[in-house]
């Protein structure tokens, strides 16, 4: 395996105020520094990262600057988050505009993933349609991705549609597209996430680990998460070898809290057992 992290820490998650009026600019951002986090993901010892779409699109023209920060730390692009609503009509190709903007500087800076959030609620609840329409929409941004060279894969998210294990099943039960699995959102959404890496093993080919407190809601370094340890047993039962990316929303110490959860991960490595074994 190989390890990454996402770099919303240094700064938060929000997105571009002009998307109030403006669904095609409604791109997600980090407003800290990308040259602080990467130099300190790195310094951590991580080897790739995975940056926001507003965070990357920012580089358009100086595309050299961006490509120097990551030189700098020997680091990676592993993926672009990025995400829409897939359910409104009518905003569907402002949406899809912006998530073909972000699949292309994905491929500018050599990303292998395209990671979506999404499947809006609506005040009233939402249909049994909208199900259908995300699933849909997400093979379409899918196939989208592929022309750019990426694959694009799904991430339930708390605040969407998609929390609980009925909403998934619905959503991938009716797509093809494959699963970046956020284990701290499914936890929360109320998924036994163990179980659910072992369901969607062939459709899982990245993840991202993040440390729950349930109560009240946070999230963690992962070794503050005592449920860890069993959904890192279904990672590495599953044969699991691909990228895995840690991700912390918030942390007053964004540089410390990384090279905890990389040691955590690091132990874990050490402590599987050899064939020879």
């Amino acid at each position: 395996m190989k390890f990454g992290y996402q770099t919303n820490t240094w700064g938060g998650v929000v997105g571009h105020p002009a998307g109030v009026t403006s669904i095609k600019d409604l791109f997600y951002l980090t407003p800290g520094s990308d040259e602080e986090a990467l130099r300190d993901i790195a310094s951590a010892g991580f080897t790739g990262v995975e940056l926001f779409d507003g965070n990357l699109v920012a580089y358009r023209g100086r595309e050299d600057e961006f490509r120097a920060f990551l030189r700098a730390g020997n680091l990676s692009l592993i993926a672009v988050y990025s995400g829409a609503n897939f359910i409104y009509d009518d905003v569907l190709e402002d949406e899809f505009w912006r998530i073909e903007e972000a699949a292309k500087i994905g491929e500018t800076f050599g990303a292998e993933f395209l990671v979506l959030g999404g499947g809006a609620k609506r005040h009233g609840g939402p249909r049994e349609e909208d199900y259908t329409k995300l699933a849909q929409n997400l093979d379409r941004a899918a196939e989208l991705a592929q022309r750019y060279g990426l694959t694009a894969l799904y991430h339930p998210h708390l605040g969407t549609i998609v929390e609980g294990p009925e909403a998934l099943e619905k959503v991938m039960s009716q797509s093809r597209i494959g699963l970046c699995p956020d284990t701290a959102h499914l936890a929360a959404g109320g998924n036994d996430v163990p179980a659910l890496i072992r369901k969607y093993a062939p459709r899982i080919p990245y993840i991202h680990l993040k440390g729950l407190q349930r109560e009240p809601l946070n999230f963690l370094p992962l070794d503050e998460d005592p449920e860890m340890t069993a959904i890192w047993e279904a990672v590495e039962e599953i044969g699991f070898d691909g990228w895995v990316t840690v991700e912390l929303d918030a942390h007053p110490d964004p540089k410390a809290a990384a090279a905890r959860s990389l040691r955590w991960l690091q132990a874990r490595q050490a402590a599987q057992p050899t064939p020879a074994d």
